[in-house]
């Protein structure tokens, strides 16, 4: 009887344990990855939004950017990034907007967006 609950013991730790191991940043890049601009269909990754990541015991902290102050789908690309992080079961996700630096896209995307001269 005893090394039945000892089992049982050992088992729910093993669980509580997994369900508590700290995510990695790389975990969050990747569901990241999985969020889409409505307007120009890529991942807020590849665009260069996403400018600091943050993990603690608590919380997963993102500083991202949007490609513009005026951008219409704020509300909706923030709400998506909460919840890909939140996905991770691993703390609240807190998503900050900042402009400082404004919003710039890089070479590789321009010529990704064919917009490279």
């Amino acid at each position: 009887m005893f090394a039945l609950v000892e089992l049982k013991l050992s088992k729910n730790l093993k669980r509580k344990d997994l369900n508590s191991m700290q995510i990695t940043k790389e975990q969050v890049i990747e569901k990241l990855k999985t969020v889409k601009d409505p307007e120009l269909g890529i991942d807020v990754w590849t665009l260069g939004l996403i400018y600091e990541i943050k993990i603690d015991e608590e919380a997963v902290e993102v500083l991202m950017t949007l490609t513009s102050p005026m951008c219409p789908f704020a509300d909706e690309l923030i709400a998506s990034v909460e919840n890909a992080i939140n996905s991770l079961k691993s703390g609240e996700a807190r998503v900050e907007i900042t402009f400082e630096p404004a919003w710039q896209p890089s070479e590789e995307l321009k010529t990704m967006m064919g917009l490279s001269s």
